[in-house]
C-alpha cells in the first residue's frame, strides 16, 4: 500500500525586501507609560504640594495640570507606531502589497522614535520639577519666590538700562574699532607690514584675556595711573571702553574674514579701473564685506550685552549690582532671577533674528 502523503500548505513570510520593525513600536509603548505613570505621580505631588493660596499655588496646580496632559500626549504616537507596525506586518504577506508594507514600516519607525523623543522630553521636565519641590520647596523659595521678585523687579529693571547703556555705546565704538583693526591687519606690501603686525598683536592679546580682566584694569588702573582725561572716567564710562578694546579684537577677525571672502577679482577689477587701495577698500570691498558679515557681528554683540554684568566688579550699578543689594539684604536669590530674566528677554528676539540672517545669508549664496 503507498503511503499517501499530505501536501502542506506553503508558509508566506515576509519578503527579505521590507524590514518590519518588530520591537520598536512595543518597546517605545512601554516607554510612554512608564513615562506617563512616572508624570502622573509627579503632577500628583505637584498638587498636593501646593500651597493654599497665593500665586504660587496657582502656578503650581497649573504646571500639575499641564504636565499630566503634556504626558497623555506621549501615548498617541506610540499607538500610532504600533498600528502602523501591525498593518506592515499584513501587508507583508502579500508580495502585491509591499510598497504599502514599506511606507507603514516606516511610519512606524518614525512614530516610534517620535515617542522615545517625546518621553525623553517629559522625562527631563518631570525632573526638573522634581527638583523644584525638592528640600520642601527650598529652590522654588531661593529662586522664585513671588514676594522678593515683586519687591526688587523694578529697582533691577531701572539698573537693567545701564547694561543696555554701556552695550549700545560699545557696540556702536567696536564697530568702528574692530573695522580700523581689520583693515590695519589686511595693509598691503612691506610698507603696511609694520601695521599688520601690530594689528595681529593686539587682536591676540585681547582675544587671549578675559573681559573681566580688562574692565578691572581699566576701571581700577586708569584713576590709579591719572591719566589726564582718561582717570576722570565713570565707572560706566571704563566699562564701555574695556569692553570695545576687548570686542574690537573679535569683531576685527569677523570683519576680515568677511573682506577676505569677497572675489579677489573684484579688488582687480577696481585697481584696474584706477581705484587705489584705500578707495577700493572703500567703495568696493567694504560694502560687501559688510553685509555679509551681519549675522556673525549679531552673535558678538549678544556675547557683548551679556558681559556688560561684569562692570559690577568696578562697582557700576548695573541690573546685577541692584540684584546683589537686595540678595544680600533679603538672603535670597530671587532678584538675581529676574536680571537672567531680563537678559533672556533682550537676547533671544536678537538670537533668533542673526539665525534668520545665516539662513538668508546661506540661501542666497546657494542660489549665487
Amino acid at each position: 500500500m503507498s503511503a499517501t502523503t499530505t501536501a502542506k500548505p506553503p508558509v508566506t513570510a515576509p519578503p527579505p525586501s521590507v524590514r518590519l520593525p518588530r520591537v520598536l513600536p512595543p518597546a517605545a509603548l512601554a516607554v510612554a507609560v512608564l513615562v506617563c505613570l512616572g508624570a502622573a505621580w509627579t503632577a500628583a505631588v505637584l498638587w498636593q504640594a501646593a500651597p493654599a493660596d497665593g500665586a504660587w499655588s496657582w502656578t503650581l496646580r497649573a504646571m500639575a495640570v499641564a504636565g499630566g496632559l503634556g504626558a497623555l500626549a506621549v501615548l498617541k504616537p506610540a499607538g500610532q507606531a504600533v498600528r502602523a507596525a501591525t498593518r506592515a506586518g499584513k501587508a507583508a504577506t502579500d508580495r502585491s502589497r509591499l510598497a504599502e508594507a514599506r511606507a507603514e514600516a516606516a511610519d512606524a519607525r518614525e512614530s516610534a522614535w517620535v515617542t522615545v523623543g517625546a518621553s525623553a522630553a517629559v522625562l527631563l521636565l518631570t525632573s526638573l520639577t522634581l527638583f523644584l519641590l525638592a528640600n520642601d520647596h527650598a529652590v522654588q523659595a531661593t529662586f522664585f519666590s513671588p514676594e522678593a521678585i515683586a519687591s526688587s523687579a523694578a529697582d533691577v529693571a531701572r539698573a537693567f538700562g545701564t547694561n543696555v547703556f554701556i552695550a549700545v555705546a560699545a557696540e556702536v565704538l567696536v564697530l568702528a574699532w574692530g573695522l580700523l583693526l581689520a583693515v590695519a591687519k589686511l595693509a598691503p606690501g612691506r610698507a603696511g607690514r609694520p601695521l599688520r603686525l601690530l594689528a595681529t598683536a593686539y587682536i591676540d592679546v585681547f582675544r587671549a584675556v578675559p573681559s573681566i580682566v580688562v574692565i578691572y584694569l581699566i576701571g581700577f588702573g586708569l584713576p590709579l595711573a591719572e591719566i589726564p582725561g582718561l582717570s576722570a572716567l565713570t565707572p560706566t564710562w571704563a566699562a564701555i571702553l574695556a569692553l570695545t578694546l576687548t570686542y574690537g579684537a573679535y569683531v576685527a577677525e569677523v570683519y576680515r574674514s568677511g573682506i577676505d571672502s569677497i572675489h579677489w577679482s573684484q579688488t582687480a577689477a577696481a585697481r584696474s579701473l584706477g581705484l587705489s587701495h584705500s578707495r577700493t577698500l572703500r567703495h568696493v570691498v567694504v560694502p560687501q564685506a559688510v553685509r555679509r558679515v551681519v549675522p556673525p557681528l549679531l552673535n558678538d554683540f549678544i556675547g557683548l550685552q551679556k558681559d556688560t554684568a561684569l562692570v559690577t566688579v568696578i562697582g557700576t550699578i548695573d541690573a546685577f549690582n541692584q540684584a546683589r543689594i537686595y540678595a544680600s539684604n533679603d538672603f535670597n536669590l530671587s532678584s538675581v532671577t529676574v536680571v537672567a530674566a531680563l537678559f533672556v528677554v533682550i537676547t533671544i528676539p536678537q538670537t533668533r533674528l542673526a539665525d534668520r540672517l545665516l539662513a538668508r545669508s546661506g540661501t542666497a549664496s546657494k542660489g549665487d
